[in-house]
């Protein structure tokens, strides 16, 4: 099933349309065929400088690679495949070719009405009470376009060079059906669709012509947009039959809401895709969290890799109603995907933003054994260089972070325990200086410390936050075995002087 994504270069990259991309690639791969990419740039007053880079660039990083268009290798656009990459502006004299046979079969017509003329149009029906002005049958016989005009009147005005549009013509009394994958049977009348515009006085098509013909000459089989184009589908039907083309098949996705129901906008938070890149979201966890915006797998199951979602995406189970874009459930699914990592993969990841600003850490043998002890406690990678920075700098003793009241340490404790874990580790060799030996050595499996007669808890929590210099760490075993012997006696041995 031939499938495309189709972005305008407005801006970067709304969530909503890589969702949409990601639904039209998930489609194609299931049946082996091709994903295209095409640019639709034919507004050019919205078209933004970067825009079309900014889009190629995000489905590179999220993996959406199109079969057929564009995308970006190590920062440059590379085309892929050999009709690509697409991009509407370059393709004007097909479009006109087509609109200009719409014209000749009476599908179309040229309409010389000028700004002001539209204008009062507007304002006359606004007063007439009429809530959504269009241009339709009964605005067109009174209007200066070619329904009204005899065959050499157009055509002295077109050698004239008067500026003019080419406007589809739609019949008030047509019943338009059609069923949409996600909503089912629909129907609009005719009387409903304006005259769209097909042809601006620019020479750009609208999108309303370009999309219909790019998806038949591409041999698009099913379109995946937003239910904000509902209304326009009409006038799409009505253009396929008016060349004589099938259809494809379309279906409307729901819209993303925030969480009081209105449409998600910049008002309320981020939208662009570009914006969660830069947030240090990871591409498996971002697209998991788009996919579930309007999917429902039918199972208790929530993380899916993109082979998941190939095998398991349906149309039949996207909802009609709008989704809710809930961060805090992204933020989940972004801890349960750096979860998922091999240890190595992981330690990879985060290495980058350690060494930024502990170069140090480049060279360190035991790197992968330190990242392991805040992979099940760590969000994002830009939050591993405080979490590590202990083992690249000795912490600043805080008394009242060592003696914590929630631990139930009390300050006149220290000494005593301080004392006695330092008699403790001096006594282990350095060939022996592992977890489960340190773990023997400090009584971990007796429940109490009857020789202080404490609880785990209350001996353990000093050492953690002497070693560590954080409230929040892995535990005092770990970090201890992964700072070594030499380190950990230093450190305690400079706790008990400063007590």
């Amino acid at each position: 099933m031939r499938t495309r994504f189709a972005p305008s270069p407005t801006g970067f990259l709304h969530v909503g349309g890589l969702r949409t991309a990601l639904y039209a690639y998930l489609l194609a791969k299931q049946s082996k065929d091709a994903f295209i990419l095409r640019i639709e740039d034919t507004d050019q007053e919205r078209s933004i400088p970067g825009a079309i880079e900014n889009i190629l660039h995000t489905l590179h990083w999220a993996g959406l690679h199109p079969d057929e268009g564009a995308i970006v290798r190590d920062g440059v656009m590379a085309q892929v495949g050999d009709r690509g990459p697409y991009i509407q502006s370059e393709r004007l004299p097909l479009y006109r070719k087509y609109a200009e046979e719409l014209v000749d079969i009476g599908a179309a017509y040229y309409a010389f009405d000028t700004k002001e003329e539209l204008d009062q149009m507007r304002d006359e029906m606004t007063r007439d009470g009429i809530a959504a002005p269009r241009y339709d049958a009964s605005v067109r016989m009174r209007m200066k376009n070619s329904l009204t005009l005899k065959k050499e009147e157009v055509t002295i005005r077109l050698e004239k060079g008067e500026p003019y549009v080419i406007r589809m013509k739609v019949e008030p009394n047509q019943l338009i059906t059609f069923e949409d994958d996600i909503r089912g049977k629909l129907e609009f009348q005719g009387k409903t669709v304006d005259d769209q515009v097909l042809l601006k006085s620019d020479g750009f098509p609208t999108y309303h012509l370009a999309h219909v013909v790019d998806d038949h000459l591409m041999d698009i089989q099913i379109v995946i947009r937003g239910e904000e184009w509902l209304s326009s589908l009409p006038k799409h039907l009505l253009l396929f039959q008016y060349f004589g083309w099938k259809e494809p098949r379309y279906a409307h996705v729901p819209l993303l809401l925030n969480k009081d129901k209105s449409k998600l906008s910049k008002r309320q938070g981020d939208v662009a895709a570009e914006d969660y890149i830069k947030k240090g979201y990871l591409p498996e966890a971002l697209l998991n969290f788009l996919a579930l915006l309007g999917w429902n797998p039918g199972t208790t199951q929530e993380l899916f890799s993109l082979q998941d979602l190939i095998d398991g995406f349906s149309l039949d189970r996207v909802q009609k109603g709008g989704a809710i874009f809930d961060t805090e459930k992204l933020d989940w699914l972004q801890g349960q995907w750096i979860r998922r990592f091999p240890p190595a993969e992981f330690a990879a990841k985060i290495l980058p933003f350690v060494a930024r600003k502990y170069p140090e850490a480049n060279e360190d043998k035991k790197f992968d054994q330190k990242a392991a002890l805040i992979q099940e406690r760590i969000t994002f990678c830009k939050e591993a260089p405080e979490m590590l920075s202990y083992f690249y700098k000795e912490p600043k003793f805080d008394l009242d972070l060592v003696a914590n009241k929630k631990q139930k340490v009390a300050k006149e404790l220290l000494p005593e325990i301080i004392d006695d874990q330092i008699n403790r580790l001096a006594s282990i060799p350095n060939d022996e200086w592992n977890v489960n030996k340190i773990k023997l050595i400090l009584g971990f499996y007796d429940k109490t410390l009857n020789h202080l007669k404490l609880k785990r808890g209350q001996y353990l929590w000093p050492l953690r936050a002497i070693l560590t210099g954080l409230p929040f760490s892995p535990g005092a075993f770990e970090v201890a075995a992964a700072l070594g012997r030499e380190t950990t006696l230093k450190r305690l041995e400079a706790a008990r002087k400063a007590i």
